[in-house]
């Protein structure tokens, strides 16, 4: 399958901002794109790349003053697949988890799992340890939350998204990985595109999304606790141990960002 995938971002500054932008795919899956995705600008600007500690490609500019428009368009070769199950993967006991993935048993800026741990325990204990513990967590979330974006709120963590029971998919993500880092599953925040291939209309505009990845069975897996089923298309940009560390777009003074388009679209092979 191949899908056109990319976004265009409008922005209006009173003077001019630097910023860093996180809008690339992730270079796991940088060999299935068929072009570059080069950031694009209306304005013509220096752009600056580096990878932050996760391994995530971050671009550095300044935009000027005035009206400036961010873009990308790529087309991303896909299996077609939806994203897998592994309803055997077993949890592993903390002593016998890789280094690499104690960070993400820690409480972070959005996910407060000294806050929720009792309630955790209190809700997933009699589940079973693994996959079924992490999917009883993802069924709990999405039922427990109300979407929508009048709901969204940069500020808002775990433990809010938990007492209020509103949000966005980054607070749905933020819940469910608090919970299950309270359960000692490592569990990582991850954003980029997720489609509506495979699903009957009608459909909603196309935003970018946050899902999480949890490490059972000796590797990460995809949970969506948003939409909590699997999906087709989904490519990831970006991941971190909450939305503090992948930010799409970090501004360094005040912007507006006046209007965006985000597409992920198949064609024709």
């Amino acid at each position: 399958m191949r899908i056109r995938l990319g976004y265009q971002l409008n922005f209006s500054f009173p003077a001019p901002t630097p910023m860093i932008v996180m809008l690339n795919v992730h270079y796991m899956r940088v060999g299935d794109l068929e072009r570059p995705d080069h950031i694009v600008t209306s304005v013509p600007v220096p752009i600056q790349g580096y990878r932050d500690s996760f391994g995530n490609w971050c671009s550095r500019l300044v935009a000027p003053a005035g009206l400036v428009t961010i873009g990308a368009d790529s087309i991303i070769r896909d299996s077609g697949v939806p994203d897998p199950a592994e309803p055997g993967a077993v949890q592993h006991r903390v002593d016998e988890l890789p280094a690499d993935t104690l960070l993400f048993l820690l409480g972070s800026r959005y996910c407060e799992t000294d806050v929720l741990s009792d309630e955790a325990w209190r809700l997933f204990s009699g589940t079973a340890p693994g996959w079924a513990r992490v999917q009883a967590i993802c069924d709990f979330v999405h039922s427990h939350v109300t979407f929508g974006y009048e709901h969204s709120r940069p500020t808002r963590t775990a433990a809010q998204t938990y007492a209020e029971k509103r949000g966005v998919c980054r607070d749905y993500a933020h819940l469910a990985i608090a919970f299950c880092r309270a359960m000692n599953i490592p569990a990582r925040y991850c954003t980029g595109y997720i489609s509506d291939i495979g699903l009957p209309p009608p459909y909603a505009p196309m935003d970018f999304a946050a899902w999480m990845e949890v490490y059972l069975g000796g590797r990460w897996h995809v949970f969506d606790p948003r939409n909590n089923a699997p999906r087709i298309g989904r490519t990831l940009i970006a991941q971190g141990r909450d939305a503090a560390d992948v930010p799409l777009t970090h501004t360094f003074g005040p912007n507006t960002l006046t209007e965006f388009q985000v597409w992920t679209d198949e064609v024709a092979t």
